[in-house]
């Protein structure tokens, strides 16, 4: 069997790889073909559990839905996950192999390749065809020594690139022939053509330019993809800010977007909820009144506790729990709501210990086998509503809150806690807003009772195939066959 496959690389980051991707991914499913994606090397603090009880982006998790398949840790071999500015925790095949800074997995990329071409050996002998996302750009030129991204990975497998520049930034042209003249001849000679991202208006008045393009480059441009208003799909990494047109909102909820949050997409069915006025509160802000407040995770705990308190939220916390308000922690979140955090072996920085905001009587110390698995089970509030999500942790959590748990999982174990008096729900599940039941009976404990349904799952398969259909119709097919002959 032969597996043709396709690398989409951008000229920046947030380009539309990962979206790309999705697409094409959900279009040939749809075509009949047996397809899966790839991400070579991927930098993020957005993960998703495999059922092989790995770890890998969230985007390649999304990209697998688009195929029809459960996540897997070969889709994406090695995921960055940055613990501070200069340093990250290194996961291969899923599980974690180190803690590098940067100079340090330069060294070590040759053995993070070796796994990289594992990895896409089982893909190319199990499925038709397999799409690739590159990561940020080509042309970083400090970075081309040992590159396993981008054109490192795609000269060393003979793998085919288009590259898409998003033209909402400005500069679409400039980006794309400097980039293409930035790569070496035999990348030149990779690059099949262009794709142009999130482009409204006039398309009469961007021909000109795609002629231009065309002419400068000798290349084609595949399609020139519109910008789909309200797309509501898994970020790789960047939190969206976009405001979600809706209604009257009864229920304010806000969150802090803490320097190395992580999962923060657990927090989507929020925004999308109509009854939900969801606000990212940024390091510049102070944090208003609001019902509820969620404390996500994040990737440096105890760094990210200190920027809480150097924010003020320590205090508008307390000061929330007196009037009655709500606290919701998810993992990292639920460790900063006890009494202290304990990092003996420095697994997330220095080692050391740092006092918790001290709403519940707990405490955590980390160690270094990280728990990865899929869960479901029962919340135990009101009519036990059934929740699914997934754990990824270091931490271990002890204390007598723990007695009131929050969540009671299918495997008989017992996780996360509830106040005595009721106002603050921590647990170590991430995905926990994602069931429609779940959601509802968590709402309706912070104040909205009688919420409108929200099933955050099929919005996402309904997005996913508005995206392809619009992918769909912008390409052009006849230039891409030879490319992927299989459709």
């Amino acid at each position: 069997m032969t597996c043709y496959s396709l690398m989409v690389q951008g000229t920046t980051s947030d380009a539309g790889k990962s979206t790309l991707v999705a697409a094409l991914c959900r279009i040939l499913k749809r075509r009949g073909v047996r397809v899966a994606p790839f991400k070579p090397q991927n930098m993020a603090l957005n993960s998703a559990v495999t059922v092989d009880g790995g770890e890998i982006g969230r985007a390649q998790a999304l990209q697998a839905l688009a195929c029809g398949l459960a996540p897997q840790s070969d889709f994406n071999p090695v995921l960055l996950k940055p613990t501070t500015d200069k340093k990250a925790q290194v996961i291969i095949h899923g599980k974690v192999a180190s803690d590098l800074d940067a100079k340090a997995y330069h060294a070590y990329k040759p053995l993070a390749m070796g796994a990289v071409l594992e990895s896409w050996g089982r893909l190319t002998a199990a499925y038709e065809a397999v799409l690739v996302e590159g990561a940020g750009s080509p042309a970083e030129i400090n970075l081309r020594d040992r590159d396993i991204a981008n054109m490192g990975f795609a000269e060393a497998v003979d793998c085919p690139v288009i590259l898409v520049a998003d033209i909402d930034r400005g500069g679409v042209f400039a980006h794309l022939v400097g980039t293409l003249d930035l790569l070496s001849l035999s990348e030149q000679a990779r690059v099949k053509g262009f794709v142009i991202n999130r482009f409204r208006g006039d398309i009469g008045l961007l021909e000109p330019g795609l002629r231009w393009l065309e002419e400068r480059t000798g290349k084609p441009v595949f399609g020139v993809l519109p910008y789909l208003h309200g797309l509501l799909l898994d970020a790789e990494d960047a939190i969206a800010t976009v405001t979600l047109a809706k209604g009257e909102a009864r229920l304010k909820v806000i969150a802090p977007a803490y320097p190395r949050i992580s999962n923060h997409n657990d927090l989507d069915p929020l925004r999308l909820h109509p009854e939900v006025d969801f606000r990212w509160v940024g390091p510049g802000e102070a944090p208003p009144a609001a019902d509820l407040i969620v404390l996500p995770g994040s990737k440096a705990v105890r760094a990210d506790l200190d920027w809480l308190r150097e924010k003020g939220w320590d205090a508008a916390v307390r000061k929330h729990l007196r009037y009655g308000g709500k606290v919701i922690g998810l993992c990292g979140g639920y460790q900063m709501l006890g009494r202290a955090i304990h990092d003996p072996r420095g697994l997330e920085g220095q080692p050391g210990s740092t006092a918790g905001l001290g709403v519940l009587e707990c405490e955590t110390t980390l160690e270094s086998d990280k728990q990865l698995r899929n869960v479901s089970g029962h919340l135990c509030l009101s009519g036990r509503p059934a929740m699914t999500g997934y754990e990824i942790h270091l931490g271990v959590t002890v204390g007598n809150e723990l007695a009131s748990a929050a969540v009671e999982l299918a495997d008989g174990r017992r996780d996360g806690a509830v106040s005595a008096d009721g106002q603050v729900f921590a647990t170590y599940c991430h995905g926990l807003f994602d069931h429609p039941q779940a959601l509802t009976a968590l709402l309706a404990w912070a104040g909205l009772n009688e919420s409108a349904p929200v099933d955050f799952a099929a919005r996402r398969e309904a997005d996913l195939n508005r995206l392809a259909d619009a992918v769909e119709a912008a390409l052009d097919w006849e230039k891409l066959r030879p490319l992927l002959p299989g459709i």
